[in-house]
């Protein structure tokens, strides 16, 4: 007994080395094929989307993602800086003032420059919220095309059950529901009418409060 103590230390220190080398080292495994499909797929929806996007738009959302970078921050502040400077220092300094307090040109200058920076923006969320559509569109798409094979295969399994003569004939009424595709627009329908029922409840609420 006294000679597996150590044994036990010494594999606690090899576990401990294997899994501080895990946090380094991360092992590798090739992806199952229906999985780099997907990816692939995923891919060549986003490359169909750049490849019709017009050139002056590349240009435009290339200048929004510099807009992004910290590196425009910093060069805003110091051309803001080296604007003002010269126009608050003393004039016996041997500066020209060039635009004094209140800084109307720098005022007229950095409104431009807003103005273009969120047309810019607001032309690169267009984009991106239209790719974010067609992928909303897709996902819909297959999740009713999932939706139809489920039931159809809860059909079939249900017909596969009738058949076996050692399987007890029963009736279960969830699974009748279930073996039915739902119809998406009675699904829109009902969300609807439950929306509206439940705003009509709580403004009744809030008038009811309002009235205490």
């Amino acid at each position: 007994m006294a000679s597996k103590i150590p044994e036990s230390g010494n594999s606690f220190n090899e576990s401990r080395v294997v899994n501080s080398a895990s946090t380094t080292i991360l092992p590798t495994a090739p992806l199952p094929s229906h999985i780099g499909e997907n990816i692939e797929t995923v891919v060549a929806l986003h490359k169909s989307a750049e490849r019709n996007v017009p050139r002056h738009q590349r240009a435009v959302e290339a200048a929004t993602t510099f807009f992004g970078r910290p590196m425009f921050l910093y060069g805003s502040l110091l051309v803001v800086t080296l604007w003002m400077l010269p126009n608050l220092l003393p004039q016996h300094w041997g500066f020209t003032r060039f635009d004094p307090p209140p800084f109307d040109w720098l005022q007229f200058f950095l409104g431009v420059v807003s103005l273009v920076m969120t047309i810019a923006v607001l032309i690169k969320q267009n984009r991106q919220e239209k790719l974010a559509e067609q992928r909303a569109q897709l996902g819909l798409q297959l999740n009713l095309l999932s939706e139809q094979k489920i039931a159809k295969l809860i059909a079939l399994v249900e017909e596969l059950r009738c058949d076996l003569p050692d399987v007890q004939e029963r009736y279960d009424p969830e699974l009748e529901s279930m073996k039915q595709a739902a119809d998406p627009q009675v699904v829109v329908n009902r969300l609807e009418e439950r929306l509206e029922e439940e705003l009509t409840e709580l403004q009744k609420q809030q008038l009811s409060n309002s009235e205490y």
